[in-house]
């Protein structure tokens, strides 16, 4: 089965930096088999996509975070990460990584990230 588990949100001023981490494990799971995505959700809102990196390594990403958020990965750890620069009050939610361009897997917990202005 597979599972992600998402790391590194927290409490930051706007226009601070945070690094996001998402480790996939699982049977013969590989995060360069499948395009890899970062997802966010804030309170009342629907989840919404917000970059994603090809099998491939091509990026991809919302055109509200392009220039301030890279998605990186190490698929020797099978880790996806999401740096995020110029922070702003609009980027707090919980943040997700799950498949991109494909049926999704199971959700993680997801992490948390606040933006103070």
């Amino acid at each position: 089965q597979v599972q992600f588990v998402e790391s590194g949100g927290g409490l930051v001023q706007a226009g601070g930096s945070l690094r996001l981490s998402c480790a996939a494990s699982g049977i013969t799971f590989s995060i360069t088999s499948m395009g890899m995505g970062w997802y966010r959700q804030a309170p009342g809102k629907q989840r919404e996509w917000v970059a994603a990196i090809t099998s491939g390594g091509s990026p991809n990403y919302v055109n509200s975070v392009k220039g301030r958020f890279t998605i990186s990965r190490d698929t020797a750890k099978n880790t996806v990460y999401l740096q995020m620069n110029s922070l702003k009050p609009e980027d707090s939610a919980v943040y997700y990584c799950n498949a991109w361009g494909r049926s999704y897997y199971n959700w993680g917990q997801g992490t948390q990230v606040t933006v103070s202005s």
